[in-house]
């Protein structure tokens, strides 16, 4: 009996490689307003205001001219990249090429970094004429030692509606099929924390049970989008979730995603994964959108 056969016991490699759970797509670009074919640094975004009717008190009268305030919110555009080396002579030694998953997770990365810019531009500072914009204290609910609860969404709502801020964007041309075109941002801890309170427990609130079971994704006229990229203060004990209508956050494309796989000869012929992007987004209207603070 050899005791040194195990010596000669082999070794399994894979032949491919598994990329690691990640977000890949981007959650919130598709509740944005699209300004695409940006050419230059910046575009502007030309809005006009609320001017309100007069009274005709007499036959004849003269006419009065209302004065239409008109602003502009600004779009700046920012460049984005991610790039990796393969080696030449890695590729030989590796049973599993990796080109294509480092392509794939370039295409990942620059999905994610969509999101953190739009939700950037929704919290922060809108470029105008003037200065910059924040966004109003009014347009904030106070975490107030709670985390996401039914009346944080019920007094974003109201938010909302008393702004007139449009909840039927998305209606079709005949009236049916209409989808929320109000979008609101949590992450899994915030979700976890609106189930679990008491309100959202009572049998009263079947569609939210929905929502937590998965089978629906809106209530109250949002649509729930779930992110792990939300902003947390300093010491990470209040997180924010925003909320917002799709016409009130726009997202600029000065340069869509684009990848390719080159030889580098500065780098001993090594091949190159490369990609980038050229994107910006603003807030076009404050009233459009809500800060939520959540303990």
């Amino acid at each position: 009996m050899s005791f040194q056969i195990t010596e000669n016991f082999v070794q399994q490699y894979s032949n491919q490689f598994r990329i690691l759970y990640q977000q890949k797509q981007s959650r919130f670009r598709q509740w944005c307003q699209i300004e695409a074919g940006i050419v230059g640094q910046s575009k502007a975004v030309e809005r006009m205001g609320k001017a309100e009717a007069y009274d005709i008190t007499s036959r004849h009268a003269d006419t009065k001219f209302v004065e239409v305030p008109h602003s502009r919110r600004w779009i700046d555009l920012a460049d984005s990249g991610w790039a990796e080396l393969i080696d030449k002579l890695d590729k030989v030694r590796l049973l599993a090429d990796p080109t294509n998953g480092y392509a794939m997770m370039a295409n990942a990365a620059l999905n994610r970094k969509q999101d953190d810019v739009i939700l950037t531009a929704a919290r922060g500072n809108a470029r105008t004429n003037s200065g910059l914009a924040v966004l109003p204290t009014t347009q904030k609910i106070v975490a107030g030692g709670t985390s996401l609860t039914l009346a944080k969404l019920l007094a974003t709502k109201e938010i909302l509606d008393a702004n007139e801020v449009d909840d039927d964007a998305s209606l079709q041309a005949d009236g049916q099929g209409a989808t929320p075109s109000r979008v609101i941002a949590v992450n899994s801890k915030m979700l976890t924390n609106l189930y679990g309170t008491t309100e959202i427990k009572s049998i009263d609130y079947n569609t939210v049970k929905a929502l937590a079971q998965g089978q629906i994704n809106t209530f109250l006229g949002f649509t729930f989008v779930r992110s792990e990229r939300m902003f947390k203060d300093a010491s990470a004990t209040t997180g924010y979730a925003m909320a917002w209508a799709k016409s009130c956050v726009a997202l600029g494309i000065g340069s869509e995603i684009s990848s390719s796989v080159d030889r580098r000869p500065d780098k001993n012929n090594a091949w190159q994964v490369f990609a980038d992007m050229a994107i910006g987004a603003a807030r076009l209207e404050d009233e459009g959108v809500v800060e939520i603070a959540c303990s």
